[in-house]
């Protein structure tokens, strides 16, 4: 693809017309055909915000895509699913691709010129202005385990936080998505039901429920939980912590092992959207985007109040780098 251009006149007349991705494409968010007359193979960058409407048309048509997804890994749960272990010794199925290529051809469909960062076959992709990031099978160990806590996770980021997203459950029948305003849904027919709103809870007077990791404790998160009125600890795998407390049935998710921006972006759209929050060691949000850190998070806190961090001590620590010109960017 050709380098960006600065915007043409055509664009800037178009400017208003809400069209739909970070490069000048030729359909709008609700689908409608523009004319398109520049040169074949251009494309050209302006500044967007998308408007709450469209946040919420957005989450609505990935909560359909992420149940579709759900509805190809069942195919595949329970059984002897094919699998390879990647390089960094976690798996990746048959059914991880199987999900992802469903997804891509989804926001393809809808959003064509929107990229993709996805786990499995679209990793390395450098972000745009406005792209999406995709896991199309989070908690894969689990999911071949036979568990049902695993999740499909689509989240589209402007700049460098969520804007809209989906996050279902599929062998629990939920799915949770959030544009401007948070919902949950349970899954019939491989399709969303009714939604309704959901928020965050406040602080139990027996304590808070901290949602811990079936596979992936560490010396360094316990040390954080010590800090906190845990009074109960629950175990549950993949992205579905952020939405378990997003839906009021649990306060604290505290992980300061490894994790990738497409496990987390979709859940922490959810939670902030439904009033709790997810914060880094420097006390500040979450953000993504960051190519030159090979999409690597740090430490981080998943927080049902926000007020939570007042008792919460994370490690800060280095992440590695690539080496080139946009590390400046993305650290």
């Amino acid at each position: 693809m050709d380098e960006p251009a600065s915007p043409c006149p055509s664009c800037r007349r178009r400017l208003n017309a809400r069209i739909t991705v970070t490069w000048c494409f030729e359909k709008r968010l609700d689908g409608e055909d523009l004319p398109v007359d520049n040169r074949p193979g251009r494309y050209h960058v302006h500044p967007m915000t998308l408007s709450r409407d469209e946040r919420e048309r957005i989450a609505v048509i990935l909560a359909e895509i992420a149940c579709e997804a759900g509805e190809v890994l069942r195919a595949y749960h329970g059984g002897d699913c094919p699998h390879v272990i990647k390089p960094d010794g976690s798996p990746a199925s048959l059914a991880d691709h199987a999900s992802e290529s469903l997804i891509l051809a989804g926001l393809a469909k809808h959003w064509p010129g929107i990229p993709v960062v996805a786990e499995e076959t679209a990793h390395d992709r450098r972000p745009a202005d406005l792209f999406f990031l995709v896991d199309p099978l989070d908690g894969t160990k689990d999911f071949l385990a036979g568990n049902a806590d695993y999740s499909v996770n689509i989240g589209l980021i402007e700049g460098d936080r969520p804007v809209a997203a989906a996050l279902a459950a599929p062998g629990l029948r939920r799915v949770w998505s959030a544009g401007v305003e948070a919902f949950e849904a349970p899954i019939a027919a491989g399709r969303p039901g009714s939604p309704r709103p959901i928020s965050v809870r406040e602080r139990p007077k027996d304590g808070l429920v901290a949602l811990v990791s079936r596979r992936h404790g560490d010396v360094e998160t316990e040390a954080c939980l010590v800090g906190l009125a845990v009074g109960h600890r629950q175990t549950t795998s993949s992205a579905l912590k952020f939405c378990l407390i997003a839906s009021g049935e649990a306060d604290i998710y505290v992980r300061c092992g490894p994790t990738m921006e497409w496990d987390t972006a979709a859940g922490d759209h959810v939670l902030t959207t439904a009033g709790g929050c997810v914060l880094v060691s420097s006390g500040e949000r979450i953000t993504y985007g960051h190519h030159a850190l090979y999409y690597r998070n740090g430490p981080f806190a998943a927080l049902g109040q926000p007020s939570y961090a007042g008792s919460l001590s994370l490690p800060a620590r280095q992440r590695t780098a690539r080496p080139g010109p946009d590390l400046a960017a993305s650290t």
